[in-house]
């Protein structure tokens, strides 16, 4: 795949410099500030320059779009990139506010090409461990997550709209499932860089959990453990992100095991998750239809529900911060499906009212009644729609394997 980079965001240009360093593919175009473009340079990495972001949306030849300006571009570039049909690749945050990852998440489900955040933590070997042991074990009674850093811990602490983020909402999620509510404490009434941070909630699951950020320490390191019946569970990255790690637990014996993992590349995991994607969403634009059991019984590692609910559980977590109180979380959903029920029940009450609106008026105006049989024909109508559309799990089914022809390649995709 031939790759754009707008932006010189750190994640965006050590994303670029995994793309080049694969061999797969190319990183062909570069928009963004000198400082970027001679980073790359001295990578030996050589894109071609490109001022003006529509002439690198024009390149016919482009496959894929890393979105990494600055927080004032960011938005504007993201949607723009979607609108043209590339895939794309957003650093996170994408914006300060859940409402523009909605806007993305629309966007891509009527393109059909692949979003995805640069999360990466998620692909962790050590922290997707924990969380198939999560899903299959006895359920855990506490999660604690501890993270020092050598400087700033917020994300975002740059950005001047004054709405940093925390990092980790993703692996949180991995180990526990959908956050229910959140609690920060801060040293002031709002969330500012330069402080520590102990937050505090609980999962939909009922599992409670606490996270502590400690900004400007001399070490970085990450903790994460799980307290269970049969002990502590802890990952301990004693560099901090992504070092080296060593998981240490209890097994069903009483035993205590320990597991080392070598130095975690984000990038590299994160770049052979996104050709995954891109090879199911083509077959996916192929056939219209969903795929083989193998491909979709599982949800993906990362996707751009993951960026979605770090923007809810950030914003979540200021409010907490200002008003000193549990903030919770009205989880909403991004699907085809839920766009269009939605849609139908606002349409739906609108009948309802217009209906009410003719009955009254039709004092005055009798002619009117006539229209009332109508408009409530109509409403039953919209309502047996709802029977159109399949259900999630029906979406899930997959249908059998031997009614699924063989997958044309996607012509956009071109090697490197």
């Amino acid at each position: 795949m031939r790759f754009a980079l707008l932006g010189d965001h750190r994640d965006g240009l050590d994303f670029a410099a995994a793309v080049a360093a694969s061999g797969r593919h190319e990183l062909r175009l570069y928009s963004g500030p000198a400082p970027g473009l001679a980073y790359l340079q001295r990578l030996g990495i050589a894109p071609r320059s490109v001022g003006e972001l529509e002439e690198v949306l024009s390149d016919a030849a482009l496959d894929a779009v890393i979105v990494a300006s600055g927080p004032a571009l960011r938005a504007g570039q993201l949607r723009r990139a979607l609108q043209s049909e590339f895939h794309v690749l957003c650093v996170h945050p994408a914006d300060p506010s859940p409402d523009l990852a909605y806007e993305a998440a629309l966007l891509q489900a009527d393109a059909g090409f692949v979003l995805l955040p640069l999360l990466p933590a998620a692909l962790h070997p050590g922290f997707a461990g924990v969380g198939r042991l999560v899903q299959a074990g006895p359920p855990p009674r506490f999660l604690e997550l501890e993270i020092w850093s050598t400087e700033e811990v917020l994300l975002g602490a740059e950005d001047e709209s004054g709405k940093p983020g925390l990092p980790a909402w993703d692996v949180l999620r991995l180990i526990g499932g959908e956050i229910a509510e959140v609690y920060l404490q801060t040293t002031q009434a709002e969330l500012l860089p330069g402080q520590p941070l102990l937050l505090s909630g609980r999962f939909l699951s009922g599992l409670v959990f606490q996270a502590t950020y400690v900004p400007d320490q001399s070490e970085a390191r990450w903790r994460l453990s799980l307290v269970t019946t049969t002990g502590r569970a802890t990952l301990f990255l004693e560099r901090g992100w992504p070092g080296p790690s060593r998981w240490t637990y209890t097994d069903e014996r009483g035993a205590e095991r320990t597991e080392i993992f070598d130095p975690f590349d984000p990038w590299s995991a994160l770049l052979e998750h996104f050709e995954q994607e891109v090879e199911v969403a083509s077959i996916r634009r192929v056939h219209q239809r969903p795929l083989a059991r193998s491909l979709v019984e599982d949800p993906p590692a990362l996707a751009w529900q993951d960026e979605l609910r770090a923007l809810e559980l950030d914003d979540a977590a200021r409010r907490s911060a200002e008003k000193g109180r549990v903030s919770t979380l009205d989880l909403q959903e991004t699907t085809e499906e839920a766009t269009f029920k939605g849609t139908m029940t606002l349409v739906g009450c609108s009948l309802i009212w217009l209906t009410l609106v003719v009955l009254i008026v039709s004092v005055w105006v009798p002619p009117l009644a006539w229209a009332i049989l109508p408009l409530l024909a109509i409403f039953m109508a919209m309502q047996a729609l709802r029977w159109v559309v399949p259900t999630s799990n029906e979406e899930k089914k997959p249908p059998p394997a031997a009614e699924i022809p063989p997958a044309a390649p996607d012509t956009r995709i071109r090697p490197g």
